[in-house]
């Protein structure tokens, strides 16, 4: 069960339970609400990984496009060599060599911003989600030391 999940199900037995009239306090099983919260903390290191997990293939998104980059502009060295040793078309082969270099250097560059872009949306999501568990959890803290025994 994820922590999401769980969290829902804390406020489930929160809107379930019976409630004091004018007093917006609630009665709630004690035992039920910390299985919860010990399962959320099982559950946390899991969301943890998977931070790290998306923070890794971050990384090898951006090098995998270097290294793509790196290959065509080594492709277009490469070529621009080649027409280069045949003298008739010379000034050709530096306009198309230029313009291969020019492509593969654009090419990277969105390759990179859209790594990062996805990298980014991915830990924002998730930077999100851990926020309003906090938030979640603080509140239901909050009420139960609120509530007395």
């Amino acid at each position: 069960m994820n922590v999401l999940k769980l969290i829902d199900e804390l406020e489930d037995i929160i809107d379930n339970s019976s409630s004091i009239p004018f007093a917006g306090k609630v009665f709630i099983d004690k035992g039920d609400i910390l299985d919860i919260i010990k399962e959320i903390r099982i559950q946390l290191p899991d969301e943890i990984k998977q931070a790290q997990w998306i923070k890794e293939e971050r990384q090898r998104i951006l090098i995998e496009a270097q290294q793509e980059a790196d290959s065509i502009l080594q492709d277009a060295k490469r070529h621009i060599e080649e027409m280069v040793e045949r003298d008739e078309i010379t000034k050709l082969a530096q306009k198309r060599g230029e313009e291969i270099i020019s492509q593969a250097q654009v090419n990277a560059k969105e390759i990179r911003i859209g790594a990062r872009q996805y990298a980014d949306e991915l830990l924002g999501g998730l930077e999100q989600n851990f926020i309003d568990m906090i938030d979640t959890i603080k509140q239901n803290r909050k009420e139960l030391k609120g509530m007395k025994g």
